[in-house]
């Protein structure tokens, strides 16, 4: 669809991990449309198979933007997202397409539809500090810290969590006040013309797909991705190591329980309270109107209500 390049506005397409995005992305954003990921492991390259990095043959179909950008030993945060992401936007709707923002990284949606928390910038000196510590006494110790100093934010936080953890312990050092205790902006900002779609399926069937996910990880080649990537010196330090199907690995080796069937059922429990914490960190975000991922002819509907038409190649999937 072609539409005045004074336009700046957004397709926001997001749920829990295994819901059914990408199915749906080529189900109907295949014409017209170039893809923003907003998936915070997706970002690295060479983590490609745990990640449920897009296909070949859709990247072909439907331009991509922000896959493999860093190295996983690099950092790339929520800001840095928004602000790849504002550039973007700007420059798909002035190419006459439609940008498609699509992924499960809670804090980067949240940062680019509400508008950042007034935290602090992450200052280096003190993050190297707080690695120190967590490296000292452990990540476990860490999160009880954190527990102890700022149980809002712990809580909103996985206690494999490296980064979060890190980060919230930063904020308390730096400034001496809880991260939860900054606020954080609940009203949709106004530049950007955002249509926020939300994916949902009932628990069992989200875990069933979240099972079925990990076989076929596992299948395609988990075990030789791993082993390339600690041929090229991985360890939990790196950032690109703090993702589900990638950070396992490092707690097997340490507990010394190397064991593919230990390790799967590690990523599936994950997951799984991943998902959980996706949907209730997404269903405070205001605006969005929520589908079964099958509810084709119902997306279809309430984007061109929207004014934004859609290809659909098939009624079902």
């Amino acid at each position: 669809m072609r539409r005045k390049t004074s336009e700046n506005r957004a397709v926001v397409l997001f749920g829990p991990t295994a819901v059914g995005k990408t199915a749906l992305t080529e189900e109907l954003f295949s014409k017209g449309f170039e893809i923003i990921n907003a998936d915070s492991v997706q970002v690295y390259r060479f983590l490609d198979i745990a990640s449920a990095k897009p296909e070949k043959e859709l990247v072909e179909k439907i331009p991509h933007h922000l896959v493999d950008i860093r190295f996983p030993w690099e950092q790339y945060n929520s800001g840095d997202f928004c602000k790849d992401a504002e550039r973007l936007i700007k420059e798909i709707n002035e190419r006459g397409n439609i940008p498609l923002i699509t992924g499960g990284t809670a804090y980067y949606f949240k940062q680019l539809l509400y508008g950042p928390s007034s935290t602090p910038e992450s200052n280096p000196k003190t993050r190297e500090e707080i690695q120190r510590t967590i490296d000292d006494i452990g990540l476990d110790k860490a999160y009880e810290m954190l527990m102890s100093l700022d149980m809002e934010a712990a809580k909103k936080i996985d206690k494999n969590d490296r980064y979060r953890i890190s980060r919230a312990l930063e904020v308390i050092k730096d400034t001496g006040r809880p991260l939860s205790s900054f606020p954080v902006s609940d009203t949709l900002r106004e530049d950007i013309d955002f249509v926020i779609i939300g994916l949902k399926r009932e628990k069992k069937e989200l875990e069933d797909r979240i099972r079925k996910r990990v076989d076929i990880m596992f299948d395609s080649g988990a075990v030789r991705e791993m082993k390339a990537l600690l041929s090229m010196g991985a360890d939990l330090s790196w950032p690109g190591m703090q993702g589900i199907g990638y950070r396992e690995w490092f707690y097997a080796m340490e507990s010394g329980e190397v064991n593919i069937s230990i390790i799967k059922d590690m990523i599936i429990r994950s997951s799984i309270k991943y998902a959980k914490r996706q949907m209730t960190f997404f269903s405070s975000f205001s605006d969005t109107l929520w589908f079964s991922p099958n509810d084709i002819k119902e997306i279809k509907g309430y984007l061109e209500e929207r004014n934004i038409i859609v290809s659909q190649s098939r009624l079902h999937f």
